[in-house]
């Protein structure tokens, strides 16, 4: 029998999601403005407390993972412009 490398683990994961994700890309998108905010100002409870299968969902979803990504760097660009 061949045994998975952390690489190929990794891989699969990424191409079927993790196991336990319940979370819809449609219901990822409904709170991805409320999680990224809790992202950027770190109040409590934290973005992963307040919506606890986002971040599994981010990890096996590229394609919501990039909206993820572009809002954050969004909301954060908008943070450190001094205008």
């Amino acid at each position: 029998m061949i045994q998975d490398t952390p690489d190929q683990s990794g891989r699969l994961e990424r191409l079927v999601g993790p196991a336990d994700q319940e979370l819809s890309c449609e219901e990822c998108f409904d709170f991805l403005d409320a999680y990224v905010e809790l992202e950027v100002t770190g109040t409590a409870p934290s973005a992963d407390a307040r919506t606890p299968k986002m971040r599994a969902h981010l990890e096996g979803c590229s394609a919501c993972r990039d909206d993820h990504d572009s809002l954050l760097a969004f909301v954060l660009s908008g943070r450190t412009d001094p205008g």
